[in-house]
């Protein structure tokens, strides 16, 4: 691996799964939508809620603003940050993704979650 995650070299017994989605996932705020896929992933790590992971292919990013917040995982790598600007001030950072996750995540690389209390999330 050329860029191996120090998060399961310390943890082997940890456990996070991603999947295809089944279905369609729509990202809206403020009346616009921010994202709709076929091709979302699901990302499951104990003990948190399930994440849904958008290809970036299907995000407006026109919507979109970086923001200079970042944060690390360290099974999933450096998190970058996005505000989604329909959403006005709940939409500060309310996107987010691992551009360059570690190679045990890559399955979510060019992929973005939102946070669920700032856009809303409907899948079928």
């Amino acid at each position: 691996m050329a860029n191996p995650s120090p998060g399961f070299a310390k943890n082997p017994g940890k456990v996070i799964t991603v999947e295809p989605h089944p279905g369609t996932v729509t990202v809206t705020a403020g009346g616009v939508t921010i994202a709709r896929s076929d091709h979302a992933q699901v990302l499951t790590e104990a003990p948190y809620p399930p994440v849904l992971y958008v290809p970036f292919a299907d995000v407006d990013f026109l919507q979109l603003e970086k923001t200079l917040r970042t944060s690390h995982c360290p099974w999933k790598g450096d998190a970058t940050y996005w505000r989604v600007r329909p959403a006005g001030d709940r939409g500060e950072d309310a996107m987010w993704a691992y551009e360059n996750p570690y190679d045990e995540m890559a399955a979510i690389r060019d992929h973005a979650a939102f946070y669920p209390d700032r856009v809303t999330i409907e899948t079928t």
